[in-house]
């Protein structure tokens, strides 16, 4: 056997890798078009670096190794997503991408190398574990059905949801923000790391100003992706924010992303608000919407509860593992 890694060359490589990963780990999630996978690695979110490797053996391409370099914050940590064919594992390629990770990042500098793994199957965890990365956060897959969502029950919620929120309005938007709020949703999407969980990762609130917003929604239009969005207004600043987001391969599905609601303003529903009102949005913009999928960290029940109410069930879950070199 001849084993051998290397630079990303041939995006087509990687894709068939990536592919192959994600119908075994989540086969009710239809992957991303080649075009759209090459899309994403000439677009990706602004605020890193990015590097990508293969692992061949006997010539025949059979991991991706795709790293995340921050270079706005967490100058310590790097995100990497590590991928083998099924077909090809036990066999040395995953641990020659790490080994080529753990080198890379001690050059740079940095400290902890992250990465999820599905635990539909046993395979990513037990090789983490082998690596002697630790378990750092836990997340749970749930998936809105809505050929069975309960309208009457999200009326009353609305309502109720109104009721605790006087002298609040709504804005609904797609793609980047208005001028006039973009300020505020940098700041929202700032706190993320601050205010949801993020277990033992070592991971600090990310910088986040209009430009990244701006950019990021620019990149994903250009990946292929749309963005809902809904959020309330006090006054004229917008003080609770969330997203949905599908791509163009797959107009039946979407993931719901971030849901923030200022501290000052916590209390008045406004985070079931939005996100009541972003489904109404979502559903009108996308009519062949069926599924939309959520992650959200197994420790974090307030969120958990809310998406409860609105009919999310759990599917299956992620660990976030962590390794300190």
């Amino acid at each position: 056997m001849n084993l051998s890694t290397g630079p990303l060359v041939t995006p087509a490589d990687a894709y068939e890798i990536y592919r192959a990963c994600e119908e075994r780990d989540k086969p009710d999630v239809p992957p991303l078009a080649l075009e759209h996978f090459v899309a994403r690695l000439a677009n990706p979110f602004p605020g890193a670096d990015h590097e990508h490797y293969l692992a061949w053996i006997d010539g025949h391409p059979v991991g991706y190794l795709w790293i995340e370099l921050p270079v706005l914050d967490n100058l310590d940590n790097a995100n990497i997503e590590l991928s083998v064919l099924p077909s090809s594992r036990r066999r040395g390629a995953g641990r020659a991408l790490l080994d080529l990770a753990a080198e890379r990042i001690r050059e740079l500098g940095r400290k902890h190398l992250i990465g999820p793994a599905m635990s539909r199957h046993p395979d990513g965890a037990l090789f983490a574990a082998a690596m002697q990365a630790k378990p750092a956060l836990e997340e749970v897959r749930s998936r809105l059905d809505l050929c069975a969502v309960d309208r009457a029950g999200h009326d009353a919620l609305l309502a109720d949801a109104w009721r605790h929120a006087e002298g609040y309005r709504l804005i609904l938007w797609t793609g980047v923000a208005p001028d006039e709020i973009i300020d505020d949703v940098a700041y929202l999407d700032g706190r993320l790391n601050a205010d949801a969980p993020t277990g033992e990762l070592a991971w600090e609130p990310e910088k986040v100003d209009a430009a990244k917003v701006r950019e990021g929604e620019l990149r994903a239009a250009r990946r292929g992706r749309t963005s809902y969005h809904a959020g309330a207004l006090h006054g004229d600043r917008l003080v609770a924010w969330t997203r949905i987001a599908g791509d163009a391969t797959d107009p039946a599905h979407a993931w719901q992303n971030i849901t923030l609601v200022d501290p000052d303003h916590r209390g008045h529903r406004l985070g079931m608000l939005v996100k009541l009102a972003n489904l109404a949005h979502v559903r009108e913009l996308r009519p062949g919407l069926e599924v939309i999928d959520t992650f959200n960290a197994a420790s974090n029940e307030h969120m958990l509860r809310i998406n409860r109410a609105l009919g999310f069930r759990p599917l299956d879950s992620v660990t976030f593992w962590q390794l300190t070199l």
